[in-house]
This record gives structure tokens, C-alpha cells and sequence, in this order.
């Protein structure tokens, strides 16, 4: 296993139950392993889906020396609040918004300055679980958020392989690839709601479902 990913599985990350309500905090590796899962441990987490003034999907590969789902195919960024003061904020999704920024920043080299938390819209809520190998897997209650912005990126080769840019169209042919991996929380997003709000990204007024934490 990579020295850098064996350090960040000390992060502590948010336990919460099935409703969202936050029990308390355990280590990024408690939090992943397959036996914790299986006794119901479940975290927050966030999925970013950065789009471009063109209304192309910034996806990245998850690098190599990561410990969940290496190698996939995913969406711009896909990470955990962490239990601190500044990302337990609830009110207005602000510690989500404020980790993903942090996030987008450490994977992909984004400057923070780059983004304020208003500029997300966060649509909705995702709890799935599921194993990447007999020992890790995810186990999440996951907000999905949508932000449109051109950025410049430097991706953080311990966090990302590869990154593109497609359109709706483009990703169903990408999909379609029988020798590309796709992690399954984006596939998961994709089939079930990115139809609906990839057309809309310059309105998105009423299709957030900011209520509903949706269990598939």
C-alpha cells in the first residue's frame, strides 16, 4: 500500500445512521473495511460534478495507489467531510461545501480561491454500499454537488490517473467501453439522475431534492 494513502486512512471522518444524523467519528480505515461495513458502520462523504462553460463533465481516474476502487473511472471528485468543526457546519450544507473545496484543491490542484461554497448546488442525498475488494469498500451517505466553472487543473498524481472532459453524448459512448471501470456511486448518480439535471445546469431551480435521502 502507498506511504501517502496508508497516512490519510488516520483522517477521521463522520459516522452518521441511515437518517444522516451525525454518532460521532472513526478513522478513514475503520470506516472502509469491509467487516465494519457489513456491521452497519456508514460515513458522510460528497460527489462532485464540476462542469465547464461548455457543458462538458470533468471526470477523473482514481489513481493506482488508492485503496477503494483503483484505477475507476469516476466523477470530479469524490471524498469525505471530516470531523472538524469547520465541516460538521449543517446549515446550508456549509462544512460539504467547504470539503470540497478542500478536496478539489488536493486532487485535482484547483486553487480554493477558485470556488465560495454558494457556487455548489447541492441536489441531493445518496446512501449505497459497496466492496471494492474482500477487505475495503464504501459505505456512505453521499451529497451530490453540481458546480459550472472553467478552472485550471494540476491533478495530484497520488489521487488521479487521468482526467477528461465529455458531453452527455460523449459519456454514453465512454459507458459503453467494455475495457474502462466506473466506480459504482457514479454509476449510480448517472443512471438515476444526471439525465434530468445535465440539460438544466443553467437553472437547476427545482430539481434539487435537498429532503430526500435516496437508498439504492
Amino acid at each position: 500500500m502507498d506511504p501517502t494513502q496508508i497516512k490519510l486512512l488516520e483522517e477521521r471522518v463522520i459516522l452518521v445512521d441511515s437518517n444522516d444524523r451525525v454518532l460521532g467519528h472513526e478513522s478513514k480505515k475503520a470506516s472502509h473495511l469491509v467487516e465494519n461495513i457489513n456491521n452497519g458502520m456508514l460515513h458522510r462523504a460528497f460527489s462532485v460534478f464540476l462542469f465547464n462553460a461548455h457543458g462538458e463533465l470533468l471526470l477523473q481516474q482514481r489513481a493506482s495507489q488508492k485503496i477503494t476502487f483503483p484505477d475507476y473511472w469516476t466523477n470530479t471528485c469524490c471524498s469525505h467531510p471530516l470531523f472538524t468543526p469547520d465541516e460538521l457546519q449543517e446549515d446550508k450544507q456549509l462544512g460539504i461545501r467547504l470539503a470540497a473545496i478542500r478536496k478539489l484543491e488536493h486532487e485535482l490542484g484547483i486553487p480554493r480561491a477558485s470556488f465560495q461554497p454558494e457556487d455548489f448546488t447541492f441536489m441531493t442525498r445518496l446512501h449505497y454500499k459497496a466492496a471494492s475488494d474482500p477487505v475495503w469498500g464504501e459505505h456512505e451517505v453521499d451529497y451530490i454537488l453540481i458546480v459550472t466553472k472553467d478552472v485550471a487543473l494540476k491533478p495530484n498524481p497520488n489521487e488521479v490517473r487521468d482526467v477528461c472532459y465529455l458531453s452527455a453524448s460523449d459519456l454514453s459512448t465512454f459507458f459503453a467501453r467494455s475495457d474502462l471501470k466506473f466506480t459504482p456511486w457514479f454509476k449510480l448518480i448517472v443512471e438515476h439522475f444526471l439525465a434530468k439535471w445535465w440539460p438544466r445546469l443553467k437553472d437547476l431551480a427545482g430539481l434539487e431534492d435537498t429532503a430526500t435521502i435516496h437508498h439504492l
